[in-house]
């Protein structure tokens, strides 16, 4: 009902003209939730510049590894053990991306996971920009008892099939976000875009268990998570904190960074590039810090409630990695 009211909002010529030009809206089903884990099935549904499907692609994807939560996504090791590996995947699943936007539903991890998968595979994924579905429904207001899929889905009446499996959840995923983006086109919203900076190098933790071998007794195959590199001191910053970052202005050297959650650039080299620029990479967050950098806002971490608390700034990895190309220099003593 709500996408024939929408539709009938506007007519054809007043599409957004900043509006992208075509959508591949994505799932991946994985091994658990760590940086190390592996993609084991994905999905693309392509879409036009108004959200009509195109077409759809499904593949399983073999980890090399335990499958993780099979009670969750189905998948178990002899499912998997003919499937075919990432890297031989890899060029199908880019003629799917390339020149779109990538969507999902809680799209960072989407983007993680993929961008891992082709960096292990000694290749670059072709995305440029992600929109997540979840801060699209809050730009639109949607009156959601939660974020989750199933009640995006409900919303919009579209009904679930088969929860948890890639190639369903991009279907449900995908004509959800049809009355979404018209949704958004009718009353002018911009759309929250959000840019993709692809790894380019990547390098595996310690052996996890491999398919056909037995898995351990915390279900995602027993493995141990590792630190990506040995815990190293950094040097104290020779800059005095000039204090909060402030919103629309420029970083400044001294200021005290934080980061939380999960990163698509490997958080060491991300803390190395902000040390580099001047700044003051904070293990914790304090009244003091200048702000928090995290891909998830709503998570609920202990560095995202304080800053909460605190007042102070949020911005995403992206916002910062434009935010570091033109960091201020400290002013003279």
């Amino acid at each position: 009902m709500l996408e024939d009211l929408t539709t009938a909002a506007f007519s054809p010529t007043a599409w957004p003209a900043a509006y992208p030009k075509g959508y591949a809206v994505v799932d991946v089903e994985t091994t658990g939730l760590a940086r190390d884990d592996r993609i084991i099935s994905a999905a693309v549904y392509r879409l036009d510049a108004r959200g009509e499907v195109e077409d759809h692609w499904y593949t399983t994807v073999n980890p090399e590894r335990d499958p993780g939560p099979v009670w969750i996504h189905g998948l178990t090791s002899e499912a998997l053990e003919g499937a075919p590996l990432f890297q031989d995947i890899a060029e199908e699943f880019t003629a799917r991306l390339e020149g779109r936007v990538l969507v999902a539903h809680n799209a960072v991890f989407d983007w993680q996971m993929i961008a891992r998968e082709y960096a292990r595979a000694k290749c670059e994924a072709p995305v440029r920009q992600r929109l997540c579905t979840i801060a699209l429904s809050k730009e639109l207001g949607l009156p959601l008892p939660n974020h989750k899929l199933e009640s995006l889905a409900a919303h919009f009446g579209v009904v679930q099939r088969r929860a948890h499996h890639a190639l369903d959840d991009a279907r449900v995923l995908a004509e959800a976000f049809r009355p979404s983006l018209r949704a958004a086109a009718a009353s002018g919203v911009r759309l929250p875009l959000h840019e993709c900076r692809p790894l380019t190098e990547w390098s595996d933790r310690p052996a996890t268990p491999r398919i056909g071998q037995q898995a351990g007794p915390r279900g995602y195959g027993g493995y141990r998570q590792s630190s990506w590199r040995p815990a190293r001191k950094r040097p104290a910053c020779p800059y005095p904190n000039p204090g909060r970052y402030e919103a629309g202005g420029r970083l400044k050297q001294g200021m005290r960074v934080a980061f939380s959650g999960d990163t698509s650039t490997e958080r060491e080299l991300l803390e190395d590039r902000a040390t580099e620029a001047g700044l003051h990479v904070a293990t914790s967050l304090s009244r003091l810090t200048s702000l928090l950098v995290t891909n998830d806002p709503d998570s609920g971490t202990s560095k995202v409630v304080k800053a909460r608390q605190f007042g102070t700034p949020i911005v995403d990895e992206a916002a910062f990695g434009q935010l570091l190309a033109n960091v201020e220099p400290a002013a003279e003593a």
